[in-house]
């Protein structure tokens, strides 16, 4: 039986990021991943694959809370979701870590501020290669550098679009974007700029995924050692319940069992609280860290829409994700709470339109469609309710409650978009994108989940204290998007990538 000072489990935002920020330490790190790495393929870049024929959405089951099956559009790969995200890497707003009234009822506060995080976001931008611009943002938080690198340029077509909206009195600002690209070098960059990027994976791997930007650099030291296609079926602990005594392993056909000195579970908020719930034990018989009933609780995805506008003009832009616009984040002129994001798409393709494109455009083949398409994507903020929740059933399969909050917030967003398409020299219609939210089953786009162990400073009601240590374990942490006491309304990698940074300088102190 192999023993560890560190155990990570799971190798995506927050895993991978761990790992990386611990292996300089010369502590024996083993990180357990699920899955294997993603198969480097012609495929990659075929959105027929990737899309109608989800090549690479991982086969699982899951349930509904009517015991309904569905498959999640969850991807278990070394570099877990990044492998396949869009790479947008907002901060949070400094709004965001306080509670505030939405139309449906209150957010949560985090027992960290802004300021508290801030240095790590800087830390994070600079690690995943972060292109941006400061300033023209009205809602961005105060930052102690500038990003890392220049913002992605805007292809014509789009640069028109911000154009546009600065003269109607909007403040489109350049999308933060985490890709390995150097515009004033092409030629020995290693991104070219293509229009397979958002929701695919990079064949070149210039995409600032984990595995690219984390695992790989990690594993360079000797230390550092990953298991792949390990799926951790069981936590045992010691007879007080006090620690993690083993990790209980499947691979193969076959258990194995890893001692680790601390145990990180970062396998994404609804398998994170899956493992706790599967690891009851008699001194935690409601799961892991659970005294509080908090686990697989609060879970949250964004009220998130995926919409297409046509434009009157082909569109023939190729690198389409470099436009954001959060005029109506926290508030809009007619209305007093929060709307939420509004930001472009990678650029769709035919087939991506095989279900939807006939039945809103008729006349359109689908080939047209995508020619003149310009994408958008919508984001609002959902309520961290307790009875939205990951429970488990009798077969120990995940099971989703989910009572959507908060949508009226993301309706009038998507007419406040709706009111500039003439401006922007657009058709007066949006069609649907059902393909990122995985057909028409909304709750299986688990993309930006999270909120299943909340961190707090009360271990009556929360699972994670505030270093994102279990409050019932003394040698057991989770690290990834599970820590979230509220989402807001941007991309949530970011912020997983600068608390993944932020606890690991917490473990080292403690190695220490």
């Amino acid at each position: 039986m192999d023993h560890y000072d560190i155990i990570i489990i799971g190798s995506g935002a927050g895993g991978g990021t761990l790992a990386h920020r611990l292996a300089p330490s010369g502590k024996r790190i083993l990180i357990i991943e699920r899955g294997d790495y993603l198969r480097r393929e012609k495929q990659n870049w075929d959105p027929a694959e990737v899309f109608p024929r989800n090549r690479y959405v991982s086969r699982d089951t899951w349930y509904d809370s009517n015991n309904k099956p569905f498959q999640p559009g969850v991807h278990y790969f070394v570099g877990g979701a990044t492998k396949m995200y869009g790479a947008a890497l907002f901060r949070l707003r400094k709004e965001d870590f306080t509670a505030h009234r939405t139309a449906d009822g209150m957010t949560a506060d985090w027992p960290i501020t802004y300021e508290d995080l801030e240095p790590y976001y800087t830390q994070a931008e600079r690690l995943y290669n972060v292109h941006g611009k400061r300033g023209d943002d009205p809602t961005d938080p105060p930052a102690s550098a500038p990003y890392p690198f220049p913002p992605v340029s805007h292809e014509p077509r789009i640069q028109e679009l911000s154009d546009n909206l600065k003269k109607a009195g909007y403040h489109p600002s350049y999308a933060p974007c985490g890709i390995l690209l150097n515009e004033a070098d092409m030629a020995h960059g290693r991104c070219i700029r293509c229009d397979t990027c958002d929701g695919f994976p990079c064949l070149v791997h210039a995409k600032a995924d984990a595995e690219v930007i984390a695992i790989r650099p990690a594993l360079e030291h000797p230390n550092v050692t990953l298991v792949t296609n390990a799926h951790v079926r069981k936590l045992e602990t010691s007879a007080s319940g006090r620690e993690v005594t083993k990790v209980i392993v499947e691979r193969g056909g076959h258990d194995e069992e890893f001692i680790g000195d601390i145990v990180v579970v970062s396998c994404g908020a609804s398998n994170s609280a899956r493992l706790l719930l599967m690891s009851a034990n008699d001194k935690h018989p409601r799961g892991l860290a659970n005294g509080s009933d908090r686990v697989g609780r609060n879970y949250m995805f964004h009220n998130a829409v995926a919409l297409v506008a046509l434009s009157r003009r082909e569109n023939p832009t190729v690198f389409q994700k470099t436009l954001t616009l959060n005029d109506f984040y926290l508030r809009a002129p007619d209305w007093e709470f929060p709307l939420g994001n509004i930001q472009m798409l990678g650029k769709s393709k035919g087939p991506m339109f095989r279900d939807d494109a006939p039945r809103f455009a008729p006349g359109f083949t689908l080939d047209q469609m995508a020619q003149h398409a310009v994408d958008f994507w919508l984001t609002s903020e959902d309520l961290p309710l307790p009875e939205n929740r990951v429970t488990l059933n009798s077969r120990g399969e995940i099971q989703l409650h989910y009572k959507f909050t908060n949508v009226e917030a993301v309706d009038r967003l998507r007419q406040k978009l709706q009111s500039m398409l003439s401006l922007l020299d657009l058709h007066p219609h949006l069609i649907p994108n059902t393909f990122y939210l995985n057909k028409h089953i909304p709750i299986a786009g688990v993309g930006h989940q999270s909120g299943t162990c909340r961190f707090g400073a009360d271990p009556k009601s929360s699972v994670l204290d505030i270093n994102c240590k279990a409050h019932e374990l003394d040698n057991l942490y989770v690290v990834d998007t599970s820590f979230f006491p509220s989402i807001g309304a941007v991309n949530p990698s970011l912020t997983a990538i600068a608390n993944a940074l932020r606890v690991g300088d917490h473990l080292l102190g403690r190695l220490k």
